[in-house]
């Protein structure tokens, strides 16, 4: 099976099976494990932050950081189709008592205007007051999208002015930095709170991180414990965390690359679909709302294939690429997935 559905799904190389091997461990709970220690020390120095504390999910980073900007009754705003109100399972109000409002935007893109337009800090006794601001770099299901640094960068100085935080939910900063040439400095200096996933694209098989400051990550520290997130020998995981930030994120723009080729070969048969000129990383998505088949359909129809991809609603259908997806396999997905299309096409 030619496996699509998601950059988590990859398996740890050999090489990194050994790094994991060979890692020195300790009690992390303690804070004796000495591998983890020096990954959170390593990441929080390549985006400018004081600190980091290792999380067993991207969600779970995503949540502890909020939890350190957003007290209860506070609200959180981010876009409409943002992971963090989509895909954690209202997580933020159900474990913090965080309420949240969204903006839309196409395809996840950030405007400064679209967020501080519905910004209400310090609204009295009686309204929610907005806190912070979550920002997605690259926007999940917005199809990858990296986020333009000057929007950050706007959005940063104007709800500073007015006493709010910020948050970035960096799952694929690392395709975000490899498409756009952004340093993780600049990314990191206009956030308070980052998460940065390791089992996204760079092959990890579980972990991320969260960076702030040094209150803030030994507050984080005390919540994970009650989360559920306290572990003990992590330097195993951690390892692999180390292995995967020296060997492959400049490696990420083959994925980029083959993300573009299916996303061209797609637009070739029907570019209603898709439009390559949006695929900046390594996810593809497809609107099939102009086709006669539904996502699910399509989905399928890819399985019986050879080829696994994610349906995310009636009409969305999301392609991703990763280490573990070939050339061949590409040019595989590009003759099947171009005849199926026209096999719909025929239909109408």
């Amino acid at each position: 099976m030619i496996d699509l559905r998601s950059d988590t799904v990859t398996q740890p190389t050999p090489e990194m099976r050994a790094a994991m091997l060979d890692a020195p461990v300790g009690d992390d709970v303690y804070g004796d494990d000495p591998t983890v220690n020096s990954l959170e020390e390593r990441v929080a120095a390549m985006f400018g932050f004081e600190a980091a504390l290792f999380a067993p999910s991207g969600s779970m980073a995503n949540q502890l950081a909020i939890r350190e900007l957003v007290q209860p009754g506070e609200e959180l705003l981010t876009e409409t189709f943002a992971h963090i109100v989509r895909a954690e399972l209202g997580a933020g109000a159900a474990l913090s008592g965080i309420t949240t409002r969204t903006w839309h935007s196409p395809r996840g893109l950030l405007r400064a205007s679209d967020a501080l337009e519905i910004a209400r800090p310090d609204s009295g006794p009686y309204l929610v007051s907005t806190t912070a601001i979550a920002v997605e770099n690259t926007h999940n299901f917005g199809g990858g999208t990296v986020q333009p640094i000057d929007e950050i960068a706007t959005l940063r100085a104007e709800s500073k002015k007015l006493g709010m935080a910020m948050h970035l939910d960096g799952a694929r900063i690392w395709n975000a930095h490899v498409a756009s040439g952004v340093s993780f400095l600049e990314y990191g200096s206009h956030f308070d709170t980052v998460s940065v996933c390791l089992s996204k694209g760079l092959g990890a098989p579980v972990g991320s991180l969260m960076l702030s400051d040094k209150a803030r990550i030994a507050s984080a520290r005390r919540w994970r414990k009650r989360f559920g997130g306290g572990m003990r020998q992590i330097g195993i995981l951690a390892a692999a965390g180390h292995y995967a930030l020296d060997h492959n994120i400049d490696r990420l723009a083959e994925d980029h690359a083959k993300a573009h080729q299916i996303a061209a070969a797609i637009a070739a048969v029907t570019p209603a679909v898709t439009n390559p000129a949006h695929v900046e990383t390594n996810i593809v998505v497809l609107d099939l709302s102009s086709l006669p088949i539904s996502a699910a359909e399509l989905n399928a129809d890819l399985k019986a294939a050879g080829i696994a991809a994610s349906a995310l609603g009636p009409n969305f259908l999301r392609i991703v690429t990763h280490l573990g997806i070939t050339t061949a396999e590409v040019a595989k997905v590009n003759e099947v997935l171009p005849e199926l299309l026209n096999r719909a096409l025929k239909l109408q």
